[in-house]
């Protein structure tokens, strides 16, 4: 069972670390140090400084990472750095000099440097750092300077609470006998250690696996009651045995720890983020007010403690922190494990299969139906992520020639769970546990030791069903095609039915817009299947009427549409930078897909659909 530790706890279970990270902590002496304090946190500010040891005369050059394990696109980090300067090991001013907006270049007769620098920091989430007197919120890409070409040099890293109440939370190995210090075998792990600074609340649990037994912590910083944070380690403890059970082991994590770090703080910004021994969560909701929700983001993430931490694509290992790393395979890394987490929430008993069917449904129904795929196959999406995942631009796109390889792989998660099913009586979970074993399991010097390729995938496939030719079609047609299966008939042997959402609706197109001094406008370009778009009509379109009703309002608008029907001719008048306009509409059937019990509908279910379906989606509620 979890229990609660306070800050003796922490030290406690710091002084326990495994006698493996014992003995290659590299010590007072390390390689690369940081320091890291808060002395001006009210304004969001970390005072850092880093030294480094044993260097060779030369040119030192020091450097801000661009991009994030977890993110594939640009991130300018460096932009929160200044105040910058450096002292040689007996503390002499050394000059500093910049040649591009990312790195600062500091010459040295060798020996010791150090540099020293302030870092803002008030975005919190898993990408971006976030100081003020309540917690720091470090992700280190955001947060750390390092030198090039020391990436193999042990760090060691010492921070400095501004509070005796924060507590310190973090997949780094403490450092021995030395208190708030903890290390790291090299850049790539430091790299991937977010950390967080506060006084949240801590629960820990054991697991036996591999032989071995594992703790897990949870560390939560929010306003939620001691019995809160409680009931949402039990649900994780259901959760992890899920995950255990589809792969079929645990991760050996390399210090005998998993930490779930979770923010639930008002200032907080929403996200999830992946890490080899961890994952930091976070959004601006208590448990209790998001009536424990989180659990959703929690499923996504500790699946990828398999799927991207181990079971990892060749495009982002070793990960670059100057570029942005991109993957064909995201389909498969990111997109299963939006498939696998819901799944993982269902089966241990936390989501109704009513509530699965829901979501999975609206999933299925944006994917089947949205324009996206006539522009490209999962991996042309995939190759887009630095562009779409949290990439910043100022110019409008086009929002029809884009579907996210979030829910595009969930979809070919679904179907290719199906057809394992129906045709081979296997599953994805078997599939998962293949690919597992094949390319996950082995690891070396905390790294995967056989990163996939999309090939590795394909055949992978082909191992599992002894059927070649299915594993190429499947590929060809929906991988490296944008081809996807009839959902209907693979839905059925579980009893579930797949029906339009709303019949004898009508629709002309997005209903999203938005309400301003000018009127009301239309927030999407609409699909181009749709009589919106077809009659020309555009994203940022004043919408003025439709019909006899004259829109001034979103409430407006939605009641204009309400009463059609398809088939239903309706004249609508809006204004573009052409001047305005009026065009008769024929209304569509509404397209949106949901996928339902089949007794929800009056229909009988059968022993062997049962059977079919409390084995796919679990006995449970």
């Amino acid at each position: 069972m979890s229990r609660h530790l306070g800050a003796a706890g922490l030290i406690a279970l710091a002084a326990a670390a495994p006698a493996f990270a014992q003995a290659h902590d590299p010590g007072p002496n390390a390689p690369v140090s940081y320091d890291v304090s808060f002395p001006n946190a009210v304004h969001h500010e970390a005072r850092i400084s880093v030294t480094y040891r044993n260097l060779k005369p030369g040119t030192v050059e020091f450097r801000m990472a661009r991009s994030s394990p977890g993110r594939y696109a640009l991130h300018e980090f460096a932009k929160n750095v200044y105040s910058v300067s450096a002292v040689d090991g007996a503390g002499r001013p050394l000059a500093i000099e910049r040649r591009d907006p990312y790195s600062w270049r500091v010459p040295t007769t060798g020996g010791t440097v150090t540099l020293r620098y302030t870092l803002y920091g008030d975005h919190g989430d898993g990408t971006y750092a976030q100081i003020d007197p309540t917690h720091a919120h470090l992700n280190m890409p955001a947060t750390f300077m390092w030198a090039a070409g020391h990436d193999d040099d042990p760090i060691r890293v010492t921070f400095h609470p501004i509070d005796p109440a924060w507590k310190i939370a973090t997949q780094l190995p403490p450092s021995a006998g030395a208190a708030d210090t903890f290390w790291a075998p090299n850049l790539q792990y430091f790299m991937d250690s977010p950390t967080e600074l506060s006084d949240f609340q801590l629960r820990t649990w054991k697991v036996q696996g591999n032989g071995k037994t594992y703790t897990f912590r949870l560390a939560v910083h929010s306003e939620d009651s001691a019995a809160d944070v409680d009931h949402f380690a039990a649900m994780i403890e259901k959760l992890i045995q899920q995950h255990i059970k589809l792969f079929g082991t645990p991760p050996d994590y390399d210090f005998g720890t998993y930490t779930f770090i979770a923010d639930y703080m008002p200032q907080i910004s929403r996200d999830g983020m992946e890490h080899r021994n961890s994952t930091m969560i976070s959004k601006p909701l208590s448990l209790h007010d998001g009536n424990f929700e989180q659990i959703d983001t929690v499923a996504h993430e500790f699946t990828h403690a398999w799927n991207v931490e181990r079971l990892r694509p060749q495009g982002i290992e070793p990960f670059d922190f100057t570029r942005a790393n991109a993957t064909r395979s995201l389909w498969f890394a990111e997109g299963f494990t939006q498939y696998i987490g819901p799944l993982m929430v269902r089966r241990a008993g936390e989501s109704s299969v009513d509530d699965w069917l829901d979501q999975m449904g609206e999933t299925l129904s944006r994917v089947v139906t949205g324009p996206g795929r006539r522009y490209g196959s999962p991996q042309e999406m995939s190759l887009r992520a630095p562009f779409v995942d949290a990439a910043t631009a100022i110019d409008a796109t086009n929002g029809n020639i884009y579907t996210s390889y979030y829910p595009y792989g969930a979809v070919i998660a679904l179907a290719l769970d199906l057809e394992l099913r129906e045709r081979y009586k296997l599953s994805l979970d078997a599939y998962m546990r293949h690919m597992w074993r094949r390319n996950g399991m082995e690891q070396a010097d905390y790294a995967p030791a056989r990163p996939y390729s999309p090939r590795d995938l394909e055949d992978g496939l082909a191992e599992l069903t002894h059927d070649p030719a299915f594993a190429k079609s499947f590929f060809d047609a929906t991988i490296r095609g944008s081809a996807l299966p009839d959902f209907a008939p693979l839905l059925a042997p579980a009893g579930l039915i797949l029906r339009a959402a709303h019949p004898g609706q009508g629709w002309i197109g997005t209903s999203d817009v938005t309400a301003g001094n000018d009127g009301v406008t239309l927030d999407d370009i609409p699909s181009p299947d749709s009589p919106l778009y077809q009659a020309g009509v555009d994203r940022g379109d004043t919408l003025v009427a439709l019909g006899n009703a004259r829109i001034g309002t979103a409430d407006d608008w939605t009641a204009a549409l309400a009463p059609l029907k398809p088939g239903e001719q309706v004249m609508l008048v809006y204004r573009n930078r052409g001047g305005e306009h009026r065009v008769t509409l024929t209304a569509a059937a509404d397209p949106t897909l949901e996928i339902v019990r089949a007794e929800a509908t009056g229909g009988t279910l059968t022993a062997s659909q049962q059977a079919f379906r409390d084995d796919w989606l679990g006995t449970a509620r």
